[in-house]
């Protein structure tokens, strides 16, 4: 394929990369806490209405691409009706991250430059790299968490920084460095 892109990873790269996404998500999933119920589902302009459903979308893409690893394919995401609330939301993201953490340490280097096929929602057929796909679920998520920090805002909540830098000053022993913008 012309013009590929080959990127270079190994499996303590997005080991390290799901290490930061856990943490990312455990941030943002504590500043929803400090919504009421009413503004944790109030329908606001975004691509997914809410701050709760944006998490559910979050939380869906990241269950289905498991589930994708694990050779299955599932037809549809994860809706709000299966997880109304924060509870319900944050006990079926341990259990994916659960499933995240049992298939990282399955994963061997060799793993990350075969093809995945799946069959995706609208029933087409897909296949990637599955370090491309592994890719894929944190800037996914990464993209949606941004989301989730301009609804905050929207409905005069503190929203959490969850940029990869911090996450790195977190990890390192000592207080996190100071911080211009």
């Amino acid at each position: 394929m012309q013009g590929a892109i080959k990127l270079q990873m190994d499996v303590a790269f997005i080991t390290e990369l799901y290490s930061y996404n856990r943490w990312a998500n455990a941030k943002t999933l504590m500043v929803a806490s400090r919504l009421d119920n009413e503004a944790f589902a109030r329908e606001l302009s975004n691509s997914f209405s809410s701050v709760r459903d944006t998490l559910v979308h979050i939380l869906g893409a990241e269950w289905i691409w498991l589930e994708r690893w694990n050779g299955r394919s599932p037809r549809a995401l994860l809706s709000t009706a299966e997880l109304p609330t924060l509870a319900a939301i944050t006990e079926r993201w341990r259990q994916v991250e659960d499933g995240q953490n049992s298939f990282l340490q399955r994963l061997r280097e060799s793993d990350l430059s075969t093809s995945i096929s799946y069959v995706n929602p609208r029933g087409e057929t897909w296949s990637y790299p599955l370090g491309q796909q592994m890719l894929h679920v944190v800037n996914h998520s990464t993209y949606h968490r941004g989301q989730v920090t301009t609804l905050l805002r929207q409905l005069g909540a503190e929203p959490v920084s969850t940029d990869l830098l911090l996450y790195y000053d977190e990890q390192q022993a000592g207080s996190p460095r100071p911080t211009s913008g």
